[in-house]
């Protein structure tokens, strides 16, 4: 891989790790079309990601989940184990009920994409994640929430997993969980949507979360919300 190339400040640097040719060479041209995000690198397979990702700097990596050597969830799981701040990353599937989401999920990942979305879609998916946001396309948080549907019965009430978790954040995380942005909370709860970014904040910070995507696992596993309701 050549180095990475100089890129200008505030510019989303992005790197593509896919095993087919032509999903990296059209995502990288999708990309750079894109005034303010510069792909700086491409790999083949997850083998030796944490090389490539000290070597090219990332801000999101968009990964792809099943590859031959090693797959997208443990690159995955190397890349969050990096010390510093590791680069979000993008898990990209040609399958909208992969076997692989809840673990990506739990290992890290800030979101899924199918490789068959519109272009908008890559960008936009690159731009939420970069500015610390999670991401999940329509069609994978349907299959998330109809997974929960089909396991047995959660609790009635929430576990003790969210015990420090204030009334209001309680509601806030619910409205996370239901796919709501900051703006759209706030004006259900009649609040500021910088209260509502704080309490995402603290949300996190209580329970120990990656981010938003995590807080809608962690919203369904603990009993606080269930499918359909």
């Amino acid at each position: 891989m050549p180095p990475a190339p100089d890129v200008p400040e505030h510019t989303i640097r992005v790197l593509i790790v896919d095993d087919q040719s032509m999903i990296r060479a059209g995502f990288a041209a999708l990309l750079n079309a894109d005034e303010g995000i510069t792909v700086v690198g491409t790999s083949d397979d997850g083998a030796g990601i944490s090389d490539v990702v000290r070597r090219t700097q990332p801000d999101v990596v968009l990964m792809d989940i099943r590859m031959p050597k090693v797959n997208g969830l443990d690159a995955a799981r190397t890349i969050m184990g990096m010390p510093g701040t590791p680069p979000k990353v993008i898990m990209l599937t040609t399958f909208d009920a992969d076997e692989y989401v809840f673990s990506a999920l739990r290992a890290g990942a800030s979101g899924f994409l199918l490789k068959d979305s519109p272009p908008e879609e890559l960008t936009h998916a690159v731009r939420t994640v970069a500015a610390g946001d999670a991401l999940l396309s329509p069609k994978i948080t349907r299959t998330l929430i109809a997974d929960y549907a089909a396991r047995p019965a959660r609790p009635a009430t929430p576990d003790a997993t969210l015990s420090a978790l204030t009334d209001r954040e309680l509601d806030v995380m619910k409205h996370v969980a239901a796919g709501r942005s900051n703006a759209e909370i706030a004006a259900e709860l009649h609040l500021a949507e910088q209260t509502v970014k704080t309490h995402v904040s603290r949300i996190l910070n209580k329970l120990d979360l990656r981010d938003r995507t995590q807080m809608v696992v962690c919203a369904y596993e603990s009993g606080l919300v269930r499918a359909g309701r």
